[in-house]
């Protein structure tokens, strides 16, 4: 059986992702880049996402509300899925299980 291709996501909040990319991958999903959201300018209107990018998760408790805010207006814009939960290994599985366009990609699906 071929695995289908991994998603590529853009990870935002946190300055560390601990156990996180281990959740990603067993869901089939590759971190594109990883933003902290310190940075001043990603509260800017005009944001963008990188090139490739199939799904956006907003690690919540490390995000302030005009970041959030931004990356989300960005993802609407290009019809990325967002995926919002906090940076916890629990709050991830639970997050990634409930997202229909992850759950389509997945390799643990039943089917």
């Amino acid at each position: 059986m071929d695995l289908p291709l991994s998603m590529s996501a853009v990870v935002v909040g946190a300055d560390r992702l601990g156990n996180l990319p281990d959740v990603l991958k067993a869901h089939n999903i590759k971190i594109n880049k990883h933003i902290t959201g310190r940075d001043p300018s990603h509260q800017k209107k005009n944001l963008s996402l990188p090139s490739g990018t199939q799904l956006l998760i907003l690690l919540t408790d490390f995000l302030g509300h005009n970041v959030m805010k931004s990356f989300r207006s960005a993802a609407e814009k290009q019809n990325i899925p967002i995926v919002a939960c906090k940076r916890s290994v629990c709050s991830m599985q639970q997050a990634l299980e409930q997202c229909p366009h992850v759950c389509a990609q997945c390799p643990n699906r039943k089917k």
